[in-house]
């Protein structure tokens, strides 16, 4: 499977993900934990159906010594023990945010009370954040077809 278009080394697209990758960057250095991240970043990715981004987030998760279990688990979070409740406030705010065109009133003032139980403003900042961002590199890979699979951790 090739993709439709190849977003780094078409000028423009490759122009526009070096933005991206920088506003990610802002991200990787805030005082969200990067497991924390990354869970939220493979939920998204989940539920966009983007193969490349699971790839990488799953290959993430594991490099940085997550347990095989909580990430085969995320799909089915609310039903797994094996997540603390701050981070299920986390993944209950990304999907909502990400589902946010099928519900008539986006993310709910519950998900949001409770993300706000465990997370700083800042840290609830980069969350909505990080989840936009998450959207937006699906958004691009799913429309392109970027195939999943080849990633190797730090490639990016």
């Amino acid at each position: 499977m090739t993709a439709r278009l190849n977003l780094f080394t078409n000028e423009l697209a490759a122009k526009h993900l070096k933005y991206l990758v920088s506003a990610g960057k802002v991200l990787t250095d805030s005082s969200l934990p990067t497991s924390l991240q990354e869970l939220v970043s493979l939920r998204v990715s989940q539920i966009n159906g983007c193969a490349m981004c699971v790839d990488i987030h799953t290959k993430h998760l594991a490099h940085e010594g997550e347990d095989a279990v909580r990430i085969n688990l995320v799909p089915a979070w609310r039903e797994a023990t094996v997540y603390t409740d701050a981070e299920r406030a986390a993944l209950e705010l990304a999907e909502q945010a990400t589902r946010i065109a099928d519900a008539a009133g986006g993310v709910s003032d519950e998900a949001w009370a409770h993300a706000a139980k465990y997370y700083t403003e800042d840290e609830l900042a980069g969350l909505v954040s990080l989840i936009a961002l998450m959207n937006a590199m699906n958004r691009l890979n799913v429309t392109v077809r970027n195939p999943a699979g080849s990633y190797v951790v730090g490639q990016f």
